[in-house]
């Protein structure tokens, strides 16, 4: 089927006339493909707004100003907002009129903090904007007060500055700077002489650091040593570790006992050492007696014939007892008495 000429014509026309819609209706923020929301606000100035300009939350683009329309009289504005963005917009929010530096204004919403949220259709509070003078004023006000103490501390540094210029202090600052030049100076003979002292100790240093080396070098040569008697002294320990000493103390502890009770009945006269050591008699009476049995028997060895008698004829000892002890050149433990 061969397509006429006037059909090609028509069908393109009616596709521009379609797309120019389309178009049209896109640069004026309205879409036909996205669900959106269409709000409105009543402005008193719309300070050069205009269709397609931004509505913006938090910085955030979220749908664009469709229609402007106002009253015969111009006193009630009415601005239809395309809100493309799914979002929920709480019916206290206001929507103000931005101006910007380079003059295209925006509808900026503060989101408010009531629960319902705004429908499509319904009516946005609005309010007021100062003007983008007056934003900036806002900004610039905190700078001028900063301008304006720097301002006073710089007239109060001046007036410092003056009176110190006074002759006065003039010669009291001088003064000072002449103080400050002595200071100086002293410090820096100070610092000259103890460039000295450190350089005439350098060599003491040197050799402090040079014993402390030899040391370090004796203890690494001797390592083997000192870990041999690390060594023992561990076993020495550990062997003092495994004795059962609670059992050596008691023992001890029983002998000292012991000990005590010896001691004691010595010094009561319990037995014979006691009486020996506490009872002066006995010991004189043991003393004469030992000394008589040594008498007795320097008799009987120097006179045995007057103890044993063996004689053929009957002949008798003239000899009269000892009255002491005879000298033994064998032993000699007696005490040598002179006769009396």
């Amino acid at each position: 089927m061969k397509i006429s000429n006037e059909l090609k014509v028509g069908v393109i026309a009616v596709v521009s006339i379609v797309v120019l819609v389309l178009g049209f209706n896109f640069l004026k923020g309205k879409t036909f493909f996205n669900n959106s929301t269409t709000l409105f606000g009543i402005y008193g100035n719309v300070q050069k707004l205009a269709p397609s300009n931004p509505v913006i939350i938090n910085g955030l683009q979220v749908g664009t100003v469709y229609k402007i329309s106002t009253d015969k009289d111009m006193r009630r504005i009415l601005v239809n907002m395309n809100i493309t963005k799914d979002i929920n917009i709480p019916k206290n929010s206001i929507a103000i009129i931005k101006p910007d530096l380079l003059g295209t204004p925006s509808i900026d919403i503060k989101l408010g903090d009531e629960v319902n949220n705004l429908k499509n259709n319904d009516t946005v509070y609005t309010e007021a904007s100062a003007g983008i003078f007056n934003d900036v004023l806002k900004k610039v006000d905190p700078v001028l007060f900063e301008v304006s103490k720097a301002v006073t501390a710089i007239d109060s540094l001046l007036n410092k500055v003056n009176s110190v210029i006074d002759p006065r202090a003039k010669n009291n600052i001088d003064g000072t700077l002449e103080n400050l030049n002595k200071i100086t100076a002293a410090l820096l003979t100070s610092s000259a002489s103890l460039n000295q002292i450190l350089n005439s100790q350098t060599g003491a240093l040197a050799k402090t650091l040079n014993n402390a080396n030899l040391v370090t070098s004796n203890l690494a040569a001797n390592n083997d040593k000192i870990t041999s008697v690390l060594t023992n002294l561990d076993k020495t320990t550990s062997n003092l570790s495994q004795l059962d000493l609670k059992k050596t103390l008691n023992k001890l502890d029983a002998t000292v006992n012991d000990l005590k009770t010896m001691t004691g009945k010595l010094d009561r006269s319990d037995g014979t050492a006691g009486l020996l050591l506490n009872d002066p008699a006995l010991y004189k009476n043991l003393a004469s007696t030992a000394n008589k049995l040594n008498l007795l028997i320097d008799d009987i060895r120097v006179n045995p014939k007057r103890y044993v008698s063996i004689s053929v004829f009957g002949k008798k000892q003239k000899n009269s007892p000892l009255t002491y002890p005879e000298v033994d050149t064998v032993n000699s433990p007696y005490i040598i008495r002179k006769a009396p």
